[in-house]
């Protein structure tokens, strides 16, 4: 296994090469940066664990045209996998899209020895540096980052260059039901229109009334406060929440990936937890059974 890198230091420290994020200006010189080898590109293959699952056909079709006229001018950075003579993309599937609609036959590409928690950040690295990934993409990422090795929202954000609560905003998106979801892939809810609607009675009713007035993120705002306020004839108000109360509620739903609700009753309450799909609940189910048994 290769030599554990720390967390966060860059790409290029990750690579050791001097290969530039994809679509880095300085990918685009004129001749192209050396590697390691030419394989056939039927021998390289996607990580399944790609952040990025997006791609643009009209932006792949622009890439295969320069590709047919200048070749692939960075190598694609791969790892061995599988079978000998097959290798995993780590950067560049992008590149490897594009080559196939070029009809290329071999790919070059740079073979390095990498972890999967090391394949994973950089992926992230390169893709977020690139704000090449949707807001859902972004935030599956770094809850990737966080379940599967363990990393805090903190460490992230130092790694990243983003600040903690841009972390644990992204992470909270995906609370929001899957047709909510689907139109941020789509890039017809920003961020920040999905954010105004997070904690609605019914997230989906509103997004699509905010795609169909296209309302501005401050309008969503707006839309959303008397969707939150209680009927008339209904129970009392209940008491503002704290800014601590509120603040924990956003930890634990960046960190659970799912919509959190502390509620006090005197010296006691209770802690809501809603989930959107059976896979989420089952993920919840996996979460408190680790918790259960560190604390054995």
């Amino acid at each position: 296994m290769a030599e554990k890198r720390g967390l966060g230091r860059g790409l290029s420290a990750l690579i050791g090469d001097p290969i530039a994020p994809e679509g880095d200006a300085s990918a685009e010189r004129a001749a192209p940066l050396a590697h390691d080898r030419d394989v056939p590109i039927e021998s390289v293959h996607p990580n399944p664990d790609q952040p990025r699952r997006d791609f643009d056909r009209g932006e792949l079709e622009d890439l295969a045209n320069s590709i047919r006229s200048r070749g692939i001018l960075q190598p694609l950075l791969v790892r061995a996998a599988g079978d000998a003579g097959q290798y995993q993309i780590v950067a560049g599937e992008r590149r490897w899209r594009a080559a196939q609609l070029a009809q290329l036959h071999e790919v070059p590409v740079i073979v390095r020895d990498y972890n999967d928690e090391e394949v994973l950040e950089i992926a992230i690295i390169e893709n977020v540096q690139r704000a090449d990934l949707n807001p859902v993409e972004e935030a599956a990422g770094y809850r990737q980052l966080i379940e599967r090795f363990g990393h805090t929202q903190e460490q992230l954000a130092k790694a990243l260059s983003k600040s903690r609560s841009h972390i644990a905003n992204q992470i909270r998106l995906l609370a929001l039901p899957e047709p909510v979801l689907d139109m941020l892939r789509r890039g017809e809810l920003s961020a920040g229109h999905a954010r105004a609607i997070i904690t609605a009675p019914d997230p989906v009713r509103l997004a699509r009334e905010i795609v169909k007035r296209g309302l501005s993120v401050r309008q969503a705002e707006k839309l959303a406060r008397p969707a939150a306020a209680p009927k008339p004839g209904a129970a009392a108000k209940r008491p503002e929440k704290s800014a601590d109360t509120v603040a924990l509620e956003g930890d634990l739903s960046a960190s659970l990936g799912m919509k959190v609700s502390i509620d006090h009753d005197g010296p006691g309450g209770r802690v809501t937890i809603r989930y959107s799909s059976l896979d989420d609940l089952d993920r919840l189910c996996q979460s408190l059974s680790q918790v259960e048994r560190l604390a054995r």
